[in-house]
């Protein structure tokens, strides 16, 4: 394995200026690009945060000065792209950025007012109904794992901890299966229908706001759960292209994470699931590496057809992710350093 192949296939292949400006710099949503991915019209906010996100972890794993400059036009292009703002009215695409600037921040790039209009947008989305939590998006009827387990790392992250502690409470009252361990999607509050789809993201942000508040039982229960429920022989469950792309690397991250800080043998139980994980996409990805969307199934080798869930940035960042979150626990699987 290469994580550092994988970084220089994704970023050659989908980092561009934005609108042919220079000093700025976004990743295009699909590669080939289509028109409308060519010119930013489809740039998939989320999307955008967690290739941030990655990029700070290859900047951590191999620091590079080259690399640091990317990382700050990539913040500016983010508002530049979102018309001036921070934020939408997506409740957990907010708090996806929110994540990754708060690593930003870590660098040394200030970040400071994007922080502030992340977290304020973040607590005006308590209510009551329901038993608590934020909404997936304003004006909407559904709170969900995607919305509040990054929120409520965010806040945890950021000294909020009684606000993260009222999250994690509420979801594991609310979206946690007392039989199966796994987190349901969400809660309809209009009707008070539990959604009960299971999504590996769901898992992950869930562990990871866990870890964050040291619920150590918690965090061991979900380990088990993904480990005999959404990894089938040991590794994890792909959800095709789309948004669904991110997933099951998502889930990679904060099990590293947990791999890294969890006591007990759910420590090796999630370092086996990302480490087994990483192996397979690796030895599953197209020349160039181009990984597949399905890390349990080889990947199409290019061209692509035009169908094919490989050609979404998504999908190819969720790769290079879990390579990524591979490393933090194996350091040989990193390659050379990036030059600059």
């Amino acid at each position: 394995m290469d994580v550092a192949a994988a970084e220089r296939a994704v970023t050659s292949r989908h980092l561009r200026r934005v609108w042919g400006l220079p000093g700025t710099v976004l990743g295009r949503s699909g590669w080939p690009a289509s028109p409308g991915q060519r010119l930013h019209w489809h740039w998939n906010y989320w999307w955008q945060a967690h290739l941030l996100d990655t990029l700070i972890d290859a900047q951590l794993r191999a620091p590079s000065s080259d690399r640091l400059t990317l990382i700050r036009s990539f913040v500016r292009s983010v508002r530049l792209r979102n018309f001036g703002r921070w934020t939408n009215d997506f409740y957990d695409d907010i708090a996806w950025l929110g994540l990754a600037l708060q690593r930003v921040q870590s660098l040394g790039i200030d970040v400071g007012p994007a922080l502030a209009a992340i977290d304020t947008q973040l607590l005006s989305g308590w209510t009551d109904a329901a038993g608590g939590g934020i909404w997936w998006r304003v004006g909407d009827e559904f709170k969900n794992a995607p919305a509040n387990g990054p929120a409520a790392i965010f806040h945890a992250r950021s000294g909020n901890v009684a606000r993260a502690r009222e999250m994690t409470s509420w979801m594991t009252s609310t979206l946690v299966d007392p039989a199966s361990g796994l987190v349901w999607d969400g809660i309809r509050t209009d009707t008070g229908e539990l959604v009960k789809h299971i999504y590996t993201y769901c898992q992950g942000v869930y562990l990871g706001a866990c870890l964050e508040l040291s619920l150590v039982d918690e965090a061991a229960r979900t380990i088990r759960a993904v480990a005999e429920h959404c990894a089938p022989g040991g590794i994890i469950r792909g959800q095709s292209g789309g948004d669904g792309g991110l997933f099951a690397a998502i889930l990679a991250r904060y099990l590293a994470l947990a791999a890294r800080s969890l006591p007990g043998p759910e420590a090796a139980v999630a370092r086996s699931l990302v480490l087994t994980s990483a192996s397979a996409a690796w030895s599953g990805a197209a020349e160039g590496p181009v990984f597949s969307a399905f890390w349990d199934r080889p990947a199409p080798s290019p061209p692509l057809p035009p169908d094919a869930p490989e050609r979404d940035m998504s999908v190819q960042v969720g790769g290079w992710m879990l390579l990524e979150a591979a490393a933090t626990l194996s350091p040989d699987i990193a390659g050379p350093p990036v030059g600059g």
